[in-house]
């Protein structure tokens, strides 16, 4: 494996832990509102649910990162990394420098 594909797989699976990482970090927030509103306010409890669906629409996008990053380690380990996955040409170093688990060309996204 040469050294660039050496580092962008270090990138990848650094960014891949940071995000599941930040998904255990944050998993108390998605867990269910309860419905007592003995210690609960009505005005409280919507705070709560808006934080609650949040939290789930950030997980879930954080999960749709994690499936892009193990896709470019698969592109890796396939050795078809930093070619396009729509058209087959290179893409452009700077891209995969700043998204190493880009799929596409700038042209084809």
């Amino acid at each position: 494996m040469t050294e660039p594909e050496n580092t962008a797989r270090d990138r990848l699976l650094g960014l891949k832990a940071e995000l599941i990482s930040l998904s255990e970090t944050a998993s108390d927030d998605r867990k269910p509102v309860g419905l007592d509103q003995q210690s609960v306010g009505r005005l409280s409890r919507q705070d709560s649910l808006q934080v609650q669906a949040m939290a789930k629409a950030a997980d879930a996008r954080r999960a749709q990162e994690i499936r892009r990053i193990e896709a470019a380690l698969a592109r890796l380990d396939e050795g078809e990394y930093g070619f396009c996955v729509e058209c087959g040409e290179e893409i452009a170093p700077k891209r995969l420098e700043i998204d190493p688990a880009a799929p596409r060309c700038s042209g084809c996204a």
